[in-house]
Parts: structure tokens; C-alpha cells; sequence
């Protein structure tokens, strides 16, 4: 018998003696324990705490049944931890409604201090967790317990391996341990397989949630209803009628003091191979929803299979379809290397083959210290042969889906401008959500992913080779940056990017709309 199996059996005989004795008969209900670890960082407090108060006041988290617990190595009380995440949790507007449910919330939270890598901390954890259980009159191994790692990558498995020790479930009759861990998931594709090999080797996949909080937003989750529930959509959405598709994440803020740990990871892993190709990322994410095959069914596994094969058809990048920026002023920051040719904007071109796709590129574009914040897909169509009215200078029909901000989908159409002549213009179908769902609250990204998590639905998280096939694509080009193989073009912050991106864009097949501006409609 091997150590960690001791902990597990020593533990379990123990806590059975315990629960016996003090509470006779069990509950038939397992108990639920959430963990934030990395509870007093700003991760934990900015999004973890809120979304699980949310959830805790629609009515997803059962206050009989649930605990949540904080570990950090920071030396607080419970009531330290409470009063650090109060001012995160309700805005002003509706403390007030919120006061009795914020009020109860906050008393489910115990903090436990301790280390990462030691056995201390984590018995201390492991026994809170027992107490609440017991209380709860849970049966052994109907429990059910959440490990979120609000922490950096570097940590998860020292981590991991002291949870899987000291505090998991010590047997499976109905109960179930999970471990979520944010991005990003390693450096490369080296780094990600050692990452993903320390963590498989200490729990299932079923139990790993890779998660991107991107890939829970509203209009992301939408992009399954749209191509498969709409006739509309089936026979035009290929390489007979689509030109082009861009996948577009832009901030209009620089690093702000995260130079050092930004010049580490760059834009493409933190923003194109996490956020512009999935994973946990949401642009990898929107790429595979856009471009994947109808799966077999809604189930999981039958929608992730489809992801990975539209990653594994996707070509090697050519230089020549990258552009690379850096904004003037981010080697400014102290923590930030004088040479350094880390890009803060990148365009890319991704093509995919397979009958579906071949020829049509997909063009991922990210940046920072941009002109606009801005988050969105964008599909543009052929021009219309035989063009009658003249107005393919207008621009194409697109149809663009906006995540942020102003939530909104719209297509854009060329109609007749109102008149006594037959003059066409630009104008647009338009489903934005804060007008058309004024009285739906849209849930935080957060709040629906931990809310599957606790499901055990693994449909918005990377699976591992999903992450694989990503870093396959991406770890060439990283290598060629951090040869200095390839460049980054100086621009101006506040600027559209280098303009040779805008050649890139031109020279792809993508046509800008001169003089038409989707304007967000008011209540």
C-alpha cells in the first residue's frame, strides 16, 4: 500500500469513528464544499467569491447543503476574508435588496491558512472540510467537494498533489472530487504536456476543468444554437459563400504593471492561443465553434470530439501571415526587458483544410493599448455576382456577433435608403441583448462555469488534447518570436495596430466597410 492510499483509508476510518459516534444515522443528500484556493489574491475576490455568491442568491447553491472554504498562505481570520471580498460582491445600486442573502453567504466562508507544498495546511483543510460534512450528516464518499485554483500555473502541482493526500473523497459511492485550474495552461507545447502529465497522473480527466471565462459568455454558448437550430445559416456557412472570418479581441489598456509576467507569456499565449483558439481560450473556442461539424448530440464529449478535429485540420502558420506589434512605451515598464520583442498585438491567419473550409482564411487578431475595447466574430460573405445596383463598394453582408461590450448580434444587409431615387446604403438585422432581454438577467461567465463544474458538465472546458492540438499550432511561431525570427512592429498606443496588419487584412480577402458604424440602440 502506497502513502497516499494510507492517508485516504486512515482518513476514512477516522472520520467514519467520528461521524458515528457524534451524528448516528447519515443524510442520504451528499454535502457540498467549495475550496477557493488562492482565496485572498485578486482572482478569488474579484470573480471566484462573486459568482459564488450569485449562485448562492438565484438559488443554485443549496446553503443546507454547501461550505466554502479559503486557503491562502496569508495569515487572516474568517471574518478577514469576509470583510476583504464584501466590497466585491453587490453594487451599491442593490446592496440593499442583497443585505439579508450577502449577510448569510458571507457566514458559510472558513478560511484556512497554510502553505502550497506542505501537509500541514492541507490537514488543517481537510478537517474543516470533514467538521462541515459531519454536520451535514453526509454519508462516506457521498460528498461532494470543488477545488478551485485561483493561483498560478507554477503551483497547481504541488497543489494537486497535496489535495489528492490529504483531501479527497475517500470513497466513490455517489460523491465526486473536481480541481478547476485557470489559464495559462504552460508556456508551449512542452510545458502543457508536463503540466497536464503532473495533474493526469493525480486525477481523471473527468475531474480537470480547464477553464477560460470567456467560453461562458452568453453569446459564445449561443454559437452551437445559431449554426445548427437555424435553416438559415446551414447551406451558407462554407467556402461558397463565406470570404473570411475574424475572431476579434482588442483592449484599449496596455500591461498596467503586469509587464514582467506579460513579456514571460505575450499576446499569443495569453490572448491568440488562450483567448483567440480556446482554453482555455476563448478564441480558440470560437474558432472551433465556428468552423466545427454538427456533432452527434449535445453531449459533451460528442461536442468537444468535433472541436479537436477542426484544431487538427488547422495548416502550419506562415510567417507571412503574421504581423506582430508592440505598443510604443511598454518597454517602459521596469519589470519589462530593454530588448524585448515580446508582441502586445499580433494578427494571424489561420487556415483550415478540409472540405468545409479550404480556402477560407481565419483571421485571429488581438491586442493591447488599442484604440476600442472590443470582443467579437466576425463573418464576412462573397460579394453577390452580377451586382445590378453597383454598391459592392458599400461593403458585404456580414453577420457579426458582438461579446463586448453591448452585447449584440447583427447582420449586416444592403437595403434601399428611404427616398424618392434608388439609392442603396448599409444598414442591419440587429438582436442587441440589453434591449430584447431588458427584464433576463445574463449571467457572469464565472457563475455558469462553476455552476457546470458542479454539474459535471465538461462541454465549455478544454479537454487535453483539445490543449494539445491548440499548442501544436502556436509553439512553432512562439519559437520563431523567441528566436527573433520574427519581429514586432513598434505602434502607437490608441492606434488600430500596425498598418501592416491592415495589409495583411486586404491582402487575405477581407473588404472594410468605408462610412458604416453599428451603433448600439438605446432603451
Amino acid at each position: 500500500m502506497d502513502s497516499g492510499q494510507w492517508h485516504v483509508e486512515k482518513r476514512s476510518t477516522l472520520r467514519n469513528e467520528s461521524f458515528l459516534k457524534e451524528y448516528g444515522p447519515v443524510s442520504e443528500t451528499g454535502s457540498l464544499s467549495i475550496v477557493v484556493l488562492g482565496a485572498s489574491g485578486d482572482l478569488a475576490k474579484k470573480k471566484t467569491f462573486p459568482a459564488l455568491f450569485n449562485l448562492y442568491h438565484q438559488g443554485f447553491l443549496n446553503p443546507d447543503e454547501v461550505h466554502i472554504f479559503g486557503y491562502a498562505r496569508s495569515k487572516i481570520s474568517d471574518q478577514e476574508l469576509r470583510d476583504k471580498i464584501h466590497g466585491y460582491l453587490v453594487d451599491e445600486k442593490n446592496a440593499s435588496e442583497k443585505a439579508e442573502a450577502l449577510s448569510k453567504f458571507l457566514q458559510l466562508i472558513k478560511y484556512v491558512s497554510g502553505p502550497y507544498d506542505s501537509e500541514d495546511g492541507f490537514k488543517r483543510l481537510e478537517k474543516a472540510i470533514s467538521e462541515h460534512e459531519i454536520s451535514k450528516k453526509t454519508s462516506e464518499g457521498s460528498s461532494r467537494r470543488l477545488f478551485y485554483l485561483a493561483l498560478p500555473p507554477s503551483v497547481y502541482p504541488p497543489v494537486c498533489k497535496m489535495i489528492k493526500a490529504w483531501c479527497t473523497n475517500t470513497s466513490d459511492l455517489g460523491g465526486w472530487t473536481r480541481v478547476v485550474v485557470e489559464k495559462p495552461f504552460g508556456k508551449d507545447l512542452e510545458s502543457a504536456e508536463q503540466l497536464s502529465s503532473q495533474i493526469g497522473a493525480l486525477f481523471d480527466e473527468p475531474q480537470i476543468y480547464r477553464i477560460d471565462h470567456y467560453l461562458g459568455k452568453e453569446l459564445v454558448q449561443n454559437m452551437l444554437v445559431l449554426r445548427f437550430a437555424n435553416r438559415l445559416f446551414l447551406p451558407l456557412w462554407n467556402r461558397d459563400n463565406i470570404a473570411n472570418v475574424q475572431i476579434v479581441f482588442r483592449e484599449d489598456f496596455g500591461t498596467e504593471g503586469r509587464g514582467g509576467y506579460f513579456d514571460e507569456y505575450g499576446i499569443i499565449r495569453d490572448i491568440i492561443q488562450n483567448h483567440l483558439l480556446q482554453a482555455s481560450f476563448w478564441c480558440f473556442g470560437v474558432l472551433c465553434l465556428v468552423a466545427m461539424e454538427k456533432p452527434v448530440s449535445l453531449k459533451p464529449e460528442h461536442i468537444r470530439d468535433e472541436k479537436v478535429k477542426v484544431l487538427q485540420s488547422v495548416m502550419p502558420i506562415k510567417d507571412e501571415e503574421v504581423v506582430l506589434g508592440q505598443y510604443e512605451g511598454y518597454r517602459d515598464d521596469p519589470t519589462v526587458p530593454n530588448d524585448s520583442n515580446t508582441p502586445t498585438f499580433a494578427t494571424t491567419i489561420l487556415r483550415i483544410d478540409n472540405e468545409r473550409w479550404e480556402g477560407v482564411p481565419f483571421i485571429l487578431k488581438a491586442g493591447k493599448a488599442m484604440s476600442s475595447k472590443k470582443a467579437d466574430i466576425r463573418i464576412q460573405f462573397k460579394d453577390v455576382p452580377g451586382d445590378i445596383f453597383k454598391c459592392q463598394k458599400q461593403g458585404r453582408n456580414e453577420f457579426v456577433i458582438r461579446l463586448q461590450p453591448s452585447e449584440a448580434m447583427y447582420m449586416k444587409l444592403t437595403v434601399k435608403q428611404p427616398g424618392l431615387e434608388m439609392q442603396t446604403v448599409q444598414s442591419e438585422l440587429d438582436l442587441s441583448y440589453k434591449q430584447r432581454y431588458q427584464d433576463v438577467p445574463i449571467p457572469e461567465a464565472y457563475e455558469r462555469l462553476i455552476l457546470d463544474t458542479i454539474k459535471g458538465d465538461q462541454q465549455h472546458f478544454v479537454r487535453r488534447d483539445e490543449l494539445k492540438a491548440a499548442w501544436e499550432i502556436f509553439t512553432p511561431l512562439l519559437h520563431r518570436i523567441g528566436n527573433g525570427e520574427v519581429k514586432s512592429i513598434p505602434y502607437k498606443p490608441g492606434s488600430r495596430g500596425p498598418t501592416e496588419a491592415d495589409q495583411l487584412l486586404e491582402k487575405a480577402g477581407y473588404l472594410q466597410t468605408h462610412g458604416y458604424i453599428w451603433i448600439p440602440p438605446t432603451l
